[in-house]
């Protein structure tokens, strides 16, 4: 700070002004304990400073007394008292509040009492950031009422509420100080891997549920605000040290550690500057189930075409006659002899067989890591609340991921640089989001081009058949002869650890064609501008707000994910979307107010037709002590780039966007089995084509009337309406907080597995012709489904005070997936939500001096996980956490021991990620405020 820093005071020197009036003093809580952190400002204006650890404060202030100073700290009630005089010592009691008295923003985006938002809003402040039992704030927010979790890594978390939870959760927004973190590639947020070190974090706020009407496309399933320190209001350096093991059965005990560190200056009234670094880094939790996804407990031993969960290269297969009918009088070009022998056709039986494959500890080290930094210039040209800054941020990391695939995030890198000017009536915002894939790859895809590198498929199934054959006319069992067939299409397979594997292996991470690598390739970026007025200081009848906002999509991935291939050219497109609200409130009685708040937004994007979106929602508080809550409010959600405009062969599929113009963009050229090679674009996947579903019948009976036609129709936006009823209400000591919900869906938008023949019609004798040599391409298209699909849940939280100075608190959450499953058979929801989740705390901050603890305990229920990669069922599971904590005044100091999952009982939240294990952790945070 003292090298750094200071160099940008020159740009503003100019604007220094002399300080007339000095105050000191302290602030406590009822008990008389400092509360450091408490905010300290000079009333009407924004000169302010916040309290050090020890509660102790010291301001210089660029007026004469008279004047009131206020202090205020969210979970407590505000004081003011009157300056009248030079040097005057101030000493504030501050009373410990609820948590139905602190202020939110994103309800209604305008500060309101949680207590009187028109929605249900979950809040992690900093009392409850310091107090988690979690590794970080992060993971905290999995013992928020009604939030699930879904962990892909140690390193990337995906949060979500209300059902349909998936990874690549494009239907939850996550915003840090405003600017969407998603990632212009993938289109949703990889966690916090490139987000905020937890020194930095002000507050967090959960939105549930669906929130178009204010903040457009994205925000479908809720939204979760994360807000930084403003340098002005929490000066200082901080850090955080933290390290400690993670344990799990099948990786061990592994080291980690995690550093974060904030300096921040504020240089005068006019100039503050802040900079965060954070280092995290860590074994990752290993996969290693060996589950057969084609049947019941099947292992490679036991089952021909054995596909292990966690296993990489096995997802190739072939029917073994349909191999034997296509070789029939093929010569092999190495041999120059035929690849089957005379008459192998009726003797090769109608079975598939996959080749082997590779374990995924094989093909990564599971180095879990994160390094970001961020900084922001703040400038106040009057001395106000009118604020001008430019706040950058970069991140890189290696991570897990899982979508369609296993992936290995490695060195992925994101930066964001924002420009802002806001008052406390408007802000305009414009920010830019770049990504770079580093060096990640598909782990799936690098196990079945190690072995395509050793022996191409072709040879290997020939090689296999032919084999089956030799043995079963030298008098060997069907047994007998698929172990011998094995065995001889395996001579000379690379191990792992081997110089051929190690080639193969660097050579398919660094090739970014699928057919013969794995390497995931992409530079893309979005821009993003965003405003919002507040009328209500012109306005007296009701607080009214005007907003909107403009994207700018720039998709670069070299051809490997969407079709921006040299040949087609860049992909770039657009979107934006205006809003207003109108919020009122009327005073009914001395005791009733009826606050009645409606907004409505329109958003357009380039491929389809203009959107609004209405919210209406009325609350009627009693006493200040009880408030009843409903809304009723309409959400879309636009197709994300990835709906639009993928071309990427993923072995299992082929994925093609819908949008009109990609159809045509995505073409390759396919060599028959009738000796003819054809070319195909993503079109045949729309306009020709049977559902997979009927091939597969068809293809088992023999009988044609089980085929059908699919030619899905070009995916369009989906919508939502939700209705909402909620209560909270404070009981003495008891608060209570209860909300309930039913969203009614149309236009799900889904994803649809379709066989397009490469010659002929879908549903003529040709095309039939072209599935029965084997001569057609599988594809994986984006459209709506037409069945209706129905959610609802309803949660109620309870807080209060026990023992005196314990804090008690526990939730449960109902959610229910309402579909007619047997009326659409081969449509999947992917809910992936437990129906029941119980989540309850204990604690207590300050059990004796400067001594605090928590305890966290969650449950869920079994449920069924649904996904591209795998589908299995979730065991219940029961998870506890824990931590104690103590407070060096004199150090400025808190120590915390923790642990979580303490019981020891590993669980997952999705088929294919590892079982998450316990970890154990010391930290030591330094005048964190």
């Amino acid at each position: 700070m003292k090298t750094i820093l200071p160099f940008l005071l020159l740009f503003f020197c100019a604007f220094s002004n002399a300080q007339t009036t000095a105050i000191s003093g302290t602030v406590v809580d009822d008990n008389g304990q400092p509360l450091p952190g408490a905010n300290i400002i000079v009333s009407g204006t924004s000169t302010g400073t916040v309290t050090d650890f020890d509660g102790a404060f010291n301001l210089n202030v660029s007026q004469n007394p008279p004047f009131s100073v206020q202090a205020s700290m969210i979970g407590f009630s505000t004081a003011t008292i009157e300056v009248t005089t030079n040097n005057q010592v101030l000493n504030f009691v501050l009373n410990e509040g609820t948590s139905l008295d602190e202020v939110v923003i994103s309800a209604s985006r305008t500060p309101e009492r949680i207590f009187e938002s028109p929605v249900t809003v979950e809040r992690l402040g900093l009392k409850e950031i310091k107090n988690t039992a979690s590794a970080d704030f992060y993971d905290g927010l999995e013992n928020l009422k009604g939030v699930d979790i879904h962990t892909n890594s140690l390193t990337f978390k995906s949060v979500n509420t209300r059902g349909f939870s998936a990874f690549a959760n494009n239907r939850f927004m996550q915003l840090v100080d405003g600017m969407d973190n998603s990632t212009p590639a993938l289109n949703f947020p990889i966690g916090n891997l490139v987000g905020m070190t937890e020194t930095d974090v002000l507050s967090v706020e959960l939105l549930p549920g669906a929130s178009s009407a204010l903040y457009g496309a994205n925000a479908f399933n809720g939204i979760l605000f994360m807000r930084s320190k403003n340098p002005f209001d929490h000066p200082g350096i901080s850090a955080s040290l933290k390290g400690g093991v993670t344990s799990q059965e099948a990786a061990g005990n592994n080291q980690y550690v995690d550093y974060s560190i904030r300096l921040a200056h504020k240089f005068s009234n006019k100039f503050a500057a802040k900079v965060n670094f954070g280092y995290l880094k860590g074994t990752d939790w290993v996969a290693n189930s060996e589950v057969d996804q084609n049947s019941d407990g099947g292992s490679r031993t036991s089952n021909l075409n054995y596909n292990g969960i966690n296993i990489y290269g096995d997802e190739v297969s072939q029917n073994l006659k349909s191999v034997a009918f296509a070789l029939e009088s093929a010569i092999n070009p190495a041999t120059g002899q035929p690849y089957l022998p005379a008459g192998a056709n009726a003797l090769v039986p109608s079975v598939r067989v996959s080749r082997t494959g590779y374990s995924e500890s094989d093909l990564t080290d599971y180095e879990a890591k994160s390094v970001k930094a961020d900084w922001g210039l703040y400038f106040r040209p009057w001395e106000n609340d009118f604020e001008i800054s430019y706040v950058g941020k970069i991140g890189t990391g290696t991570t897990l991921y899982q979508g369609l695939n296993r992936y290995n995030i490695e060195n992925f890198f994101q930066e964001q640089h924002k420009l802002e000017l806001r008052n406390e009536n408007f802000f305009l915002r414009g920010y830019v989001v770049a990504d770079k894939a580093g060096d990640s790859y598909d782990m799936v895809f690098t196990g079945i081009n190690i072995n395509r590198a050793w022996k191409p498929d072709l040879n290997w199934f020939a090689e296999y058949a032919g084999t089956y054959v030799l043995t079963t006319l030298g008098g060997g069992t069907d047994a007998q002869a698929h172990e011998a067939a094995r065995i001889q299409a395996e001579d000379g397979r690379f191990l792992p650890g081997s110089d051929g594997f190690k080639a193969a292996f660097n050579k398919s991470i660094n090739d970014p064609d699928l057919r013969t690598g794995s390497k995931f390739q992409d530079a893309s970026k979005y821009y993003h501008a965003d405003a919002n007025y507040n009328f209500s200081h012109l306005i007296d009848f009701a607080d009214i707000q005007v907003g909107g906002s403009y994207r700018q999509y720039n998709l670069n991935s070299f051809g490997t994910i969407y079709t921006d291939t040299p040949e087609n050219g860049p992909i770039d497109y657009s979107e934006y979307g205006i809003y207003t609200q109108i919020q009122k409130s009327l005073a009914l009685s001395e005791d009733l107010n009826l606050k009645l708040t409606g907004s409505i937004r329109y958003d357009k994007s380039k491929f389809f037709d203009g959107f609004l979106s209405p919210r209406i929602s009325a609350g009627l508080t009693v006493n200040r002590n009880h408030n009843i809550r409903a809304s009723v409010q309409t959400g879309f959600r636009n197709p994300t780039t990835q709906d639009l405009f993928i071309g990427l062969d993923a072995n299992r599929a082929i994925l093609v966007g819908a949008a009109p113009e990609n159809l045509e963009r995505y073409s390759r050229d396919y060599p028959a089995n009738d000796g003819n090679t054809y070319n195909q674009t993503g079109a045949a996947a729309y306009n020709n084509s049977y559902s997979e579903n009927s091939v597969l019948r068809y293809q088992a009976t023999g009988n044609q009337s089980d085929l059908l036609v699919s030619n899905p129709d070009l995916v369009k936006p989906e919508q939502v309406t939700s209705a909402e009823v909620g209560y909270r209400g404070k009981f003495n000591k008891l608060i209570i907080d209860f909300s309930a919900y039913y969203n009614s869906y149309k236009d799900f938008i889904s994803q649809q597995y379709v066989i397009s023949p490469l010659y002929g019609t879908a549903g003529d004798a040709s095309g039939v012709e072209a599935l029965n040599r084997n001569d057609y391409i599988t594809y994986n298209t984006y459209t709506n489904s037409e069945a209706n699909v129905n959610s609802y849940g309803a949660s109620i939280g309870v807080s209060t005070k026990v023992l005196g100075n314990f804090d008690l608190g526990g939730s449960y959450t109902y959610t229910k997936l309402d579909f007619d499953q047997d009326a659409f058979p081969d449509f999947v929801t992917n809910f992936n939500t437990p129906e029941h989740k119980f989540k309850a705390s204990f604690g207590n901050t300050n059990l004796f001096k400067n001594f605090g603890f928590n305890i966290n305990y969650r449950f869920s229920d079994d449920y069924f996980w649904e996904n591209t990669f795998a589908t299995g069922l979730i065991p219940e599971y029961h998870v506890l956490d824990a931590q104690i904590n103590l407070r060096v005044p004199s150090f400025k100091s808190t120590f915390k021991i923790g642990a979580t999952n303490l019981l020891g009982d590993e669980y997952f939240s999705a088929i294919g990620t590892g079982h998450i294990g316990s970890m154990y952790y010391l930290s030591w945070t330094i005048n964190n405020l």
